[in-house]
């Protein structure tokens, strides 16, 4: 059975800036954009992470290494215990991605539903052995993984009996359009016979719309309170009115690729084809006897009054048998 909508995730990501009081602010904003969850990144610096880790693109002023930075993204048990408890107070699903099996001990305590696989983790089995063990069901960013290696991931949650999902996803921040990947939508489901969406990085409401249109199930977008901020991700998330305007344009979508339009049949439209289709009548006064050629002929609202304007070429070279005023109808008992 189909959902009725798409499933709709905005990820704050590290939006938060380390900041408790950004973050809650972060939910409730989300909170009135119509989304279905919001999502986070739990770093637990010294589990997953180590001194020697690079930055992936030098964005910071504040902190000396990618481990400081991390460090500055944690918050306590019952800090997120309280940020979880805040989502269900607003009604938005509450979904992580962990980045060590200590992060997902946490988000066992806290009661998360469901886990979100970050591409870099696609091929941490461990991590993945951690989750399955869970019993809870995961969704899955492609973005940095072959086809052989989500091959070999897919075989290791099926043969553990997890329930999973896949997002095509492009690993650039902003994603350029020639980057997307919107083809890869249809190729993962004929390949996995899964439900598939969209991990976007474009900052583009367009994207998510077109990734709809092509079978998107669920999207997943990071959101900002401003593109001018600072971090890591601020250049490729979008407003919160964007994606409020966002939220009622996939919806609108996906409920039109769920209603398709059988074209072999129009006759619902039959009265408004009688008022928009049009009939022939001659464009000048013709005499008795006169032979009609193309230059005599306008076609005229409404259908039904005179022969149909698509039969037109049956009438050229006939001859009328009485006198028409310009505009009158042209009908079949009209020629001899």
């Amino acid at each position: 059975m189909k959902q009725s909508q798409p499933y709709l995730i905005a990820e704050i990501g590290q939006a938060h800036e380390g900041s408790l009081g950004i973050l809650h602010s972060y939910i409730d904003s989300v909170a009135k954009t119509g989304v279905n969850a919001v999502k986070f990144q739990m770093h637990i610096a010294e589990a997953e992470s180590s001194i020697h880790e690079p930055f992936r693109v030098k964005f910071s002023y504040e902190d000396a290494t990618r481990f400081e930075y991390w460090k500055r993204m944690e918050f306590t048990l019952e800090q997120w215990k309280d940020i979880k408890r805040h989502c269900d107070e607003v009604d938005l699903d509450f979904i992580c991605s962990p980045f060590s099996n200590l992060a997902v001990d946490w988000l066992e305590e806290i009661g998360v539903k469901c886990y979100k696989i970050g591409s870099g983790e696609v091929n941490n089995f461990l991590l993945l052995e951690k989750i399955a063990q869970t019993g809870k069901p995961l969704i899955l960013s492609s973005g940095m993984s072959s086809y052989a290696e989500l091959d070999k991931t897919v075989s290791f949650l099926r043969n553990r009996n997890v329930s999973f999902s896949i997002l095509q996803c492009t690993t650039a921040y902003p994603t350029m359009p020639e980057q997307y990947g919107l083809n890869v939508i249809g190729e993962l489901k004929a390949r996995y016979n899964v439900p598939v969406g969209f991990s976007d990085h474009s900052a583009q409401i367009a994207t998510n719309v077109a990734a709809v249109a092509l079978g998107a199930e669920i999207l997943e977008f990071h959101v900002v309170f401003d593109r001018n901020m600072f971090g890591p991700d601020a250049k490729s998330s979008l407003t919160m009115s964007e994606v409020a305007q966002l939220t009622d344009d996939v919806k609108a979508t996906y409920k039109a690729v769920q209603h398709p339009i059988d074209k072999t049949s129009n006759s619902q439209f039959a009265e408004l084809k009688a008022i928009f289709e049009k009939s022939l009548a001659v464009n000048k006064d013709l005499p008795e006897g006169h032979i009609i050629s193309f230059a005599d002929l306008e076609a005229k609202k409404p259908k039904g009054y005179g022969v149909l304007a698509s039969e037109y070429e049956k009438l050229l070279g006939k001859k009328i048998n009485k006198p028409l005023q310009q505009w009158d109808f042209i009908t079949e008992s009209d020629f001899e």
